[in-house]
């Protein structure tokens, strides 16, 4: 990614690595994701990375959706 601009780059990402939250992998029905911890044992997923194809498309597994977990 270019880009082209006079702004100190720390000026136009200012915020977006400081709300990010730490991130763990774990794997949960067979499938290998990427999700933030929450409060009371729940987690958000934020990216599948090893699953079966359909999965992608399943609306149960999309980013953003809070599921069940415990360590």
């Amino acid at each position: 990614m270019t880009f082209y601009t006079v702004l100190p780059l720390e000026q136009i990402f200012e915020g977006a690595i400081s709300t990010a939250q730490p991130t763990m992998e774990v794997n949960i029905q067979g499938m290998l994701m990427q999700v933030e911890q929450l409060e009371s044992g729940q987690a958000r997923i934020v990216r599948l990375l090893g699953c079966p194809l359909d999965k992608y498309l399943d609306p149960a597994f999309a980013p953003g959706t809070v599921i069940d977990f415990s360590k």
